[in-house]
């Protein structure tokens, strides 16, 4: 038996669930329910942590690098799950924000539990993308002992990239590798051992935390207005519109037009009714706030 593994908060038997099997089909949900009460508070216990990691991860991307979550299993799904979902929130190009899973794609779908063992297959990931020092790495596993996260984390870290982890167990083995630990325990599991219950929901509120302040502090929001967002859709033109006009006041026929006249992009178009500006030079204004909704209507109205 290994020690390490039996020692671990995520791998005790919850007493308070012991007799699961024997309840009705509403204690058990209550149960469940019960447990995942328990998630918010370890993630909140977690903040000045969290805290540390937005602020390297706004400097990574601010200064033209990237970010990788890394993960196998429940915890790599859920990596792949917030990188994916930043383009189209974010208007973040792809390449920027990236998640990679032990057993690759296919494991996305179908369980390869095996890969997380590898230490080869962690490392070579890190060279097949080209971490560099201006990049940074986030290590995603529930035991803390994935071998393929932590030498994925362990040659980051020898390139000079920055090092972050998620776990939730304390003290772990992952902690030993990465510059930044962010550590969410939860207690055992509904069903001994299963982490992609509390311990899962606890690493997908740790990436919202990530993802979410990175992108505002890179001025990717105005105030909590998803500007940045590609009108690439249906859905997303009426939101497009819907955010146009609570940004500006204007009405819906004034927020399509100024859309369409700035090529879909929503933090273009109200620029222009903010400032007046034609497309290009609202585009210029904006490029010389770094992106910056905000800071470039603030700016060109000082100058007026």
């Amino acid at each position: 038996m290994d020690e390490y593994l039996a020692g671990l908060t995520t791998e005790e038997i919850n007493e308070q669930t012991r007799m699961i099997d024997e309840c009705t089909t509403e204690e058990m949900l209550r149960l469940m329910n019960e447990q995942d009460a328990k998630v918010p508070a370890a993630v909140a216990a977690e903040i000045p942590q969290i805290s540390k990691a937005v602020d390297v991860l706004h400097h990574v991307l601010k200064n033209g690098g990237r970010m990788f979550y890394i993960g196998a299993g429940t915890s790599g799904r859920l990596g792949v799950l917030d990188a994916s979902e930043c383009p189209p929130t974010f208007g973040i190009d792809p390449s920027r924000v990236q998640g990679h899973i032990a057993g690759g794609d296919g494991a996305l779908r179908l369980a390869v539990e095996g890969c997380e063992d590898s230490e080869e297959e962690g490392v070579a990931l890190i060279e097949q993308c080209g971490v560099t020092d201006k990049d940074a790495v986030i290590g995603i596993t529930a035991s803390g002992s994935a071998a393929f996260v932590i030498a994925g984390l362990q040659r980051a870290r020898e390139i000079g990239a920055a090092t972050i982890g998620v776990v939730n167990n304390k003290p772990s083995k992952l902690e030993k590798v990465c510059d930044i630990c962010i550590a969410p325990v939860v207690g055992p599991e509904v069903i001994m051992g299963s982490t992609r219950l509390k311990a899962g929901s606890a690493q997908k509120l740790v990436l919202n935390m990530l993802s979410t302040c990175t992108m505002v502090k890179l001025g990717k929001t105005y105030d909590n207005l998803m500007v940045d967002l590609k009108a690439s859709n249906i859905k997303l033109r009426d939101r497009s519109i819907r955010i146009i006009k609570s940004a500006t006041g204007v009405d819906d026929a004034t927020a399509a037009a100024h859309l369409e006249s700035a090529s879909m992009n929503c933090k273009l178009a109200i620029m222009m009714i903010k400032t007046g500006l034609e497309a290009g030079a609202a585009e210029h204004a904006l490029n010389q706030a770094e992106g910056s909704l905000k800071k470039a209507i603030k700016g060109f109205n000082h100058v007026v």
